[in-house]
């Protein structure tokens, strides 16, 4: 049978797809990624190309670990930034989501888009919804529901090139392209090993980077406590350990162990087999022992040294390789880490200290050629842990996260507003007409009288009290995570001032107003 549209999307009209994992399926993908390449050359340097970007903002991790985080459904609202891809004139956006998005959050968004009108902009935008707010990945719904991938490829002009835009890839992402007969901008899922945090490990003493002493490739609780015991017996110094699932998302598949009171003898083991389920203590919330290692033993993990001193930092490195084979390092930044044991991302400042922007992008560029002698496309992320020691910094490379992440929503919107670039051998980030900005982010405010705030609400006291971007002095507060803002009282900012002094005090004082608002 030939591979058509009809072939590929199924059974509506009775016909059949390839299996999900075949080789059959998986061979169509690959034909998908090497048309994808010339499209690429030919179409995206051209802003007046007819395009269209179908964007799937699906969390396609474990369902149970994010299931702890708060209003998480809402994260399929991060992706919203691309709407401001719309500011090219002949661009169509499919934007598919688990429920549908309030449309007062759409028109906050393109109230936004520079040089474009609004009604201009919604004749090109398509918003399509799943009806259904399950734990399973968007990704997933969407697959379940054929007239639904029918509709899409319907939307899609004829003659327009088309690719789809996801949070993150796996075997899922990698069945829905083939399904819909696009091209996917992202990592191969055969290649997601490198993105692991076993597989990150590898790529960075490949790189000849530091990493914290450790052990990867661990497949169950036993051979975790042998790893605690190594780790201790070979470096003494060591007062905490991380243990981390290979798949953890935002820090919620870490545990840490303390060895408060390890004896330094050969009762080491003997008093981490006694002590490890009594003090372990596990990030994600309501997360019990023994489903943690099912889920360890289903993935795989590390154990590594907490790293500690008394200057201490916790920046990362976006990098893209495009189809082209082209490594750019997007940006830098300082992200800030909370909850109990400090392993859950909170926000993050860009770009990142001006003492190690440079240097850290340049170990990240080294990551990412590598990577790219791999096959990998699209954006990811490095993060690394920074201590400062006799007046210089120390970087640990921690993790690759192939997919976008906390960071990429705040940098697309800097971006697109002011059509400006991060210049990565100076860390410096410059507007179109040259000025200099930086911005405090977050896409974990939270706070219990939030709680019935609508998105309406939001954004009349956003427009009561000055919070809005403003285009002229290209300064202000961008809004995200709208939707969790009534039922979960949280919400995400973007502060972009001239100074890393002015975003914080957009921040401070977003988080004052909010806080009167919410009182009253």
């Amino acid at each position: 049978m030939p591979f058509t549209a009809e072939y590929v999307l199924g059974s509506v009209n009775g016909f059949h797809h390839p299996p999900q994992g075949s080789v059959e399926e998986i061979a169509l993908f690959h034909q998908l990624q090497k048309r994808f390449t010339k499209e690429y050359e030919n179409s995206f340097p051209d802003k007046l190309a007819a395009k269209t970007v179908v964007i799937i903002p699906s969390l396609t991790l474990d369902q149970e670990i994010l299931s702890k985080i708060n209003g998480v459904l809402h994260y399929e609202e991060r992706l919203l930034c691309l709407l401001m891809l719309l500011r090219m004139p002949r661009t169509q956006i499919i934007y598919i989501t688990s429920v549908p998005i309030d449309p007062v959050i759409i028109d906050y968004y393109l109230h936004l888009l520079p040089g474009i009108t609004g009604y201009h902009a919604r004749q090109r935008l398509i918003l399509l919804s799943c009806f259904d707010a399950s734990h399973k990945s968007l990704t997933e719904k969407i697959l379940a529901r054929p007239r639904l991938m029918q509709r899409i490829r319907m939307y899609i002009p004829e003659g327009n090139i088309c690719h789809l835009a996801c949070f993150n890839v796996t075997e899922h992402e990698r069945s829905l392209a083939v399904r819909l007969n696009m091209p996917l901008y992202g990592c191969d899922p055969d290649l997601y090993f490198s993105g692991t945090k076993s597989g990150s490990r590898k790529i960075f003493k490949e790189c000849n980077i530091p990493v914290p002493p450790g052990y990867e490739n661990l497949k169950n609780e036993e051979e975790v406590i042998n790893a605690l015991v190594e780790l201790k017996i070979n470096y003494p110094w060591v007062k905490k350990a991380v243990v981390k699932m290979n798949d953890g998302f935002s820090g919620e598949g870490n545990g840490v162990f303390h060895y408060d009171g390890a004896p330094a003898n050969d009762d080491l083991r003997r008093w981490i087999n006694a002590m490890f389920k009594k003090t372990f203590r596990i990030v994600a919330d309501e997360l019990s022992y023994e489903k943690y290692f099912y889920k360890f033993q289903n993935m795989g993990g590390i154990v590594e040294a907490f790293i500690e001193g008394e200057i201490i930092n916790s920046p990362s490195v976006q990098c893209r390789v495009n189809p082209l084979g082209m490594v750019d390092v997007i940006s830098t930044h300082d992200q800030e880490l909370g909850g109990e044991s400090g392993q859950v991302f909170m926000g993050a400042s860009f770009p990142a200290n001006k003492d190690y922007a440079v240097e850290i992008g340049e170990m990240g560029k080294r990551v990412a050629e590598v990577l790219k002698h791999y096959g990998v496309i699209g954006r990811f992320g490095i993060d690394f842990i920074s201590v400062k020691e006799n007046d210089r910094w120390k970087h640990y490379a921690i993790e690759i996260n192939l997919r976008k992440g906390g960071t990429t929503h705040p940098y697309l919107m800097l971006q697109f507003l002011t059509d400006g670039n991060y210049d990565s051998a100076t860390g410096i980030y410059k507007t179109a007409n040259g000025q200099t900005r930086y911005y405090y982010a977050t896409d974990n405010l939270k706070n219990d009288v939030y709680k019935g705030l609508t998105p309406h609400d939001l954004i009349d006291i956003a427009m009561y009290n000055g919070l809005m971007y403003d285009g002229s002095s290209q300064e202000g507060v961008m809004f995200h995570l709208i939707g969790a803002m009534s039922q979960y009282g949280k919400i995400g900012l973007v502060c972009i001032g001239s100074s890393p002094q002015r975003a914080y005090a957009l921040y401070e004082r977003t988080v004052d107003v909010l806080l009167k608002e919410a009182l009253q």
